[in-house]
């Protein structure tokens, strides 16, 4: 036998002995390749002790990656790379999905405690009958405002933030539909309005803005408010908990003209691997003490009824997070827009930031 093929026979010998101690070792652990669990989910947008126990549980290894944007997560799951298990989009962006072929149906006998979810979060116009999504978080788009950088002054309407006495003090977040839906609530107008009239009005509105915004930014708006670097923020509600954890000065409110009323849903992907482990993860987040234990931690408003149970009151007694049904009344969810529509409010949107420059 000659030196060369001795080598080969040896690398491959160890080779092979690698391969097989990896695989024992994750055996060992309970996790194969046929157990672990692929979730994309929003950025600080789960407990990780949550994510331990179900592994503990089940022995289904949890593979966690996350995005910032709707748009980045389903280019992604459509792009097929990963084959993720869960996800977790927001209403419009489940809609898009389902028509795009992505989704798989929800094998609604697995799930349990579904039955926990509050009923009025249930059979919405973007998933009819939850066929393809499980309620995760809701919450609104308001203002967060810190009333002693601002000689103790409230808000209670979109229109507070154009008196001129406000230059320089508002932080946007970076959204179209948010800011765009700003300017049209603002006009009394709905969030999913398609009249380009109304919506050059809301635009041409929205720059009368301008001298008053400080900046159009993404999670840093967080952290320049709680530090009090700008005195008010256009926010989701669970970023406003977030702040106000951070700076007990703080207030927030949803304008009296109304607001958006979002939902982020747990998901399977079509290209999922794992799809019974998916329904166990599901199920899993929708047990009541899970869900309170995830509420809790990451500050948004969970739709789970008996989760409220196991939250303080301090915090299911908050209105400004648990609004009032007059209040739910006046908030509207995001309609899938289609593309084209959806292409226009962004392009009102980029032409509103080249404005402010």
């Amino acid at each position: 036998m000659s030196k060369l093929v001795r080598v080969f026979i040896l690398l491959f010998i160890v080779s092979f002995a690698l391969i097989y101690l990896v695989n024992s070792m994750n055996s060992s652990q309970g996790y194969t390749s046929g157990n672990t669990l692929n979730v994309y989910n929003w950025g600080e947008y789960i407990d990780p002790d949550l994510i331990n126990k179900f592994e503990q549980e089940t022995g289904i290894k949890v593979i966690y990656e996350t995005f910032d944007s709707n748009e980045a997560m389903m280019m992604k799951v459509s792009q097929g790379g990963t084959a993720y298990d869960i996800a977790v989009p927001s209403e419009y962006t489940i809609s898009k999905m389902n028509e795009e072929g992505l989704l798989i149906p929800l094998d609604h006998e697995k799930l349990p405690n579904l039955k926990h979810i509050n009923e009025n979060f249930m059979d919405l116009s973007f998933d009819p009958d939850n066929k393809y999504s499980v309620p995760y978080f809701w919450g609104t788009v308001g203002i967060v405002y810190n009333p002693k950088m601002l000689d103790g002054r409230e808000f209670t309407s979109w229109n507070d933030l154009w008196d001129p006495e406000l230059k320089n003090q508002i932080l946007l977040v970076d959204g179209a539909r948010e800011v765009i839906g700003m300017g049209l609530n603002s006009l009394h107008y709905s969030l999913n309005d398609t009249n380009k009239e109304h919506l050059q009005e809301a635009k041409a509105k929205l720059d009368e803005l301008t001298p008053n915004i400080k900046a159009i930014i993404g999670d840093e708006i967080k952290l320049l408010i709680a530090n009090e670097e700008a005195a008010i923020g256009v926010v989701w509600s669970g970023e406003a908990a977030d702040i106000m954890w951070e700076n007990e000065d703080l207030n927030y409110v949803v304008p009296e003209e109304g607001s958006n009323l979002w939902f982020d849903n747990m998901v399977i992907p079509s290209s999922a691997k794992n799809v019974d482990g998916a329904h166990q993860f599901i199920n899993f987040m929708l047990d009541p003490e899970n869900a309170a234990q995830n509420a809790e931690y990451v500050g948004y408003s969970t739709p789970n009824k008996s989760a409220l149970e196991y939250l303080p009151e301090e915090i299911t007694e908050d209105e400004r997070f648990y609004p009032d049904e007059e209040l739910t009344e006046r908030l509207e969810v995001y309609d899938n827009l289609g593309k084209r529509m959806l292409a226009y409010y962004n392009e009102l949107f980029l032409e509103f930031k080249m404005h402010r420059k």
